[in-house]
């Protein structure tokens, strides 16, 4: 037996050519393919090194991210069009090659959002550390679309009726919504939290009688370190609903304070005290004076109150201010013979003949 009569022997309907010609097809489409791909990403990584562009980066990355089993589905399609099968194997050899080419797409959409959240951190890590866990969410978010996408189009493709499947996805979406509404109130508030900006991680807040510094927020919770040590663990929907009270975003602090002087302070004496009191805020660093004035007459003292601002918001530089003014006044109180009210009670008695 000769090579043409070998040739001419048929295998399942088919002569032996024709099924070396379906193997050469599969073997030049999925290895050629293959090359073409390694070759295109070598030339993009080379032109990637020398621009400044991210278009070069993102080309590569698609092109690594060809899955090879992809390339064999392509070559075997591409193989059985030299061959004559039955339509029901030839349906599914279509479909299965078709479901590939949508899982790559889907796979380039997963990998360009994974990329943008990526870059999108790095960016915003050092100055919007809270944003980070945001951007996680949207891009999960974003990647659950686009494999819906993919699915709904690879299952159209296959003949399925994907309309009652849509239906029937919004019937049952809207009950899942109710049954974990409070879940999707808390992701939607994160995502509030991210684009909106009430606070950020490092922050100091005061909620209700809690108070303490943002330590994650996180998809359902943000969480915080209170001044005692012990973590505080809130919703992010019920976060949203109070009332915060953001000491981070403080410009400058200001400060309100009371003295009390004795009844028998002389009067040229009360009217020295605002200027005493202006004089020892002024030579502090990072202060503004607004106001200081003899205020009212109280149960034992003299009442003088005094305003003013601390440009720096930090708690402990406001402290180590307020302590030196304190020591100021009772310098220059101390030196004029100025007296500091305390409780005092006078009883008067009447002795009857």
């Amino acid at each position: 037996m000769n090579i043409l009569e070998i040739l001419q022997l048929e295998i399942f309907g088919n002569s032996m050519q024709a099924w070396l010609y379906a193997t050469l097809v599969l073997v030049l489409t999925a290895v050629g393919l293959r090359l073409l791909l390694q070759f295109m990403v070598l030339r993009f990584a080379a032109a990637a090194e020398r621009s400044t562009t991210q278009i070069d980066d993102l080309a590569v990355g698609m092109l690594r991210n060809v899955r090879w089993w992809v390339l064999l589905l392509l070559g075997l399609y591409a193989a059985t069009r030299f061959l004559e099968i039955p339509d029901s194997f030839m349906s599914w050899v279509r479909g299965a090659a078709l479901i590939a080419v949508m899982m790559q797409v889907g796979f380039w959409g997963s990998g360009l959002v994974g990329d943008w959240v990526v870059r999108s951190r790095n960016r915003r890590l050092a100055d919007e550390p809270g944003a980070v866990t945001g951007l996680f969410a949207i891009g999960l978010v974003v990647k659950i679309a686009i494999w819906s996408v993919v699915l709904l189009v690879g299952l159209d493709n296959l003949g399925v009726n994907v309309t009652t499947m849509v239906a029937g996805l919004g019937v049952g979406g809207v009950a899942v919504a109710l049954a974990v509404q409070n879940i999707l109130g808390d992701l939607f508030a994160s995502f509030s939290i991210v684009f909106d900006k009430p606070f950020a991680v490092g922050d100091f807040l005061i909620i209700d009688e809690y108070m303490g510094s943002v330590e994650y927020v996180g998809l359902k919770t943000t969480r915080m370190r209170s001044l005692t040590g012990e973590q505080l663990v809130f919703s992010n929907s019920d976060l949203l609903n109070s009332r915060i009270r953001n000491y981070g975003r403080m410009q400058e602090r200001r400060v309100t304070f009371e003295i009390g002087v004795t009844y028998d302070t002389p009067r040229d004496k009360l009217k020295r005290i605002p200027a005493i009191l202006k004089n020892a805020i002024e030579q502090q660093p990072n202060t503004r004076v607004d106001r200081a004035h003899f205020k009212s007459y109280g149960d034992f003292a003299l009442i003088f109150e005094t305003v003013y601002y601390v440009s720096v918001p930090d708690y402990n530089t406001y402290m180590d201010i307020q302590q030196e003014v304190n020591l100021g006044i009772h310098e220059e109180f101390t030196s004029d013979g100025i007296e500091f009210a305390y409780p005092t009670q006078t009883l008067y008695l009447h002795r009857e003949e």
